[in-house]
C-alpha cells in the first residue's frame, strides 16, 4: 500500500471517536517495530520524523526510501503516513514534501499570531499542491523534543479565538493547541485544559492533535479523544522502554558486542509499547 497523507485517517478517527498514534522513528529498529505493530493491530499509523532524527538517519529522502522498502518487504496493508514533526521553517517543510513525506507540521507557535498564520499559509499552499496534509500549532508546549526546547516559564495555553482564526485563515488539516501537555517525562501529574480543548474543537471543527502523549493517564486520553483529539504523539515512552531493554540485555551479557543481539530485543519492546498505545487510543482494527 502506498504512503498516504493524514487527512482521511484523522477525519475518520475524529468521526468514530478514536485517535491515530504518531510514533516517532529514530532509527531502523524503531521503524521496523512501529510498522510491524501497525500491521498486527490492523491500525493506521503515523511515522513522526523530527528534523534532528532525519539528519541522524541520513536525510529526508533516505527516511522515505527506508520506510517504503520496509513496507514492501513486510507487505504492509494498513494506511501509513510519514510526517515531519515540528518543522521549523517553510524550507524544511518544502524539502520534506519534495523528498516524499506525505504530511508536515509547521511549528510557528513561537511567532506572533500574524506571522504564524502567514508562515502556515505558505506551507499549506505548497503542501496541498502535492496532496500533503498540514498540521499547525498555537501556544507553547513545554519540555524538550529533539531540537525543540521550551522552558516551563515559556509554556503557554493556546487562546481559542486565535486557534479559530488560524484554522479558518490557513485551511490546515489538523491542529495542535497547547493545552498543558509536555514533551518528555512529566514532572508531577499532567494537567490538561479540557474546557479550552472543547472550546477549540467547537470553534475549529477539525481533528485536534495532542503532543506529549507519554505519561498521560488513560482516562485523560479518553476524554481528549471525546473532545475531538484524533492524533496523539508518542516518542519518549518508546525511547525509555527501548533504552531500558538495551541496558538490561548488556548487564546480563557484559561481553556482548553484536548490536543485533541488544537492538533486536529493544525493537520487540518498542513494538509491545506501540501495540499497547494503539489499543489505548482505540485505533486497533480501524485500518
Amino acid at each position: 500500500m502506498p504512503l498516504v497523507s493524514m487527512t482521511d485517517m484523522l477525519n475518520k478517527a475524529k468521526e468514530e471517536k478514536y485517535a491515530v498514534g504518531q510514533f516517532n522513528i529514530n532509527n531502523l529498529e524503531f521503524t521496523q517495530a512501529i510498522l510491524q505493530a501497525a500491521e498486527e493491530e490492523n491500525s493506521p499509523v503515523i511515522l513522526g520524523v523530527s528534523e534532528g532524527a532525519a539528519r541522524y538517519m541520513g536525510g529526508y529522502k533516505f527516511v522515505v526510501k527506508m520506510v517504503e522498502c520496509l513496507m514492501e518487504e513486510y507487505g504492509t496493508t494498513v494506511p501509513v503516513a510519514i510526517h515531519l514533526d515540528h518543522g521549523s521553517s517553510f524550507e524544511a517543510c518544502a524539502k520534506a514534501i519534495h523528498a516524499g513525506f506525505t504530511s508536515v507540521m509547521i511549528d510557528g507557535s513561537h511567532f506572533p499570531l500574524e506571522e504564524n498564520i502567514s508562515l502556515t499559509n505558505k506551507v499549506v499552499e505548497i503542501a496541498h499542491m502535492f496532496g500533503v496534509s498540514v498540521e499547525a500549532e498555537l501556544g507553547r508546549i513545554g519540555g524538550q523534543e529533539d531540537d525543540l526546547v521550551v522552558q516551563d516559564a515559556e509554556a503557554a495555553y493556546a487562546i481559542p479565538e486565535e486557534c479559530d482564526r488560524l484554522v479558518r485563515e490557513t485551511g490546515v488539516d489538523c491542529f495542535a493547541p497547547a493545552l498543558g501537555s509536555v514533551h518528555g517525562p512529566y514532572k508531577g501529574e499532567p494537567n490538561l485544559g479540557f474546557d479550552r480543548m472543547e472550546e477549540v474543537m467547537n470553534l475549529t471543527g477539525i481533528p485536534l492533535v495532542l503532543h506529549g502523549g507519554t505519561g498521560i493517564p488513560t482516562k485523560d486520553i479518553q476524554r481528549a479523544i471525546s473532545l475531538g483529539t484524533a492524533k496523539i504523539n508518542v516518542n519518549t515512552e518508546n525511547q525509555i522502554s527501548s533504552a531500558k531493554t538495551v541496558r538490561e540485555v548488556l548487564a546480563e551479557n557484559p561481553d556482548m558486542y553484536d548490536p543485533r543481539k541488544y537492538l533486536g530485543p529493544a525493537r520487540e519492546t518498542i513494538k509491545e509499547t506501540v501495540i499497547g498505545k494503539m489499543r489505548e487510543f482505540g485505533s486497533t482494527g480501524k485500518a
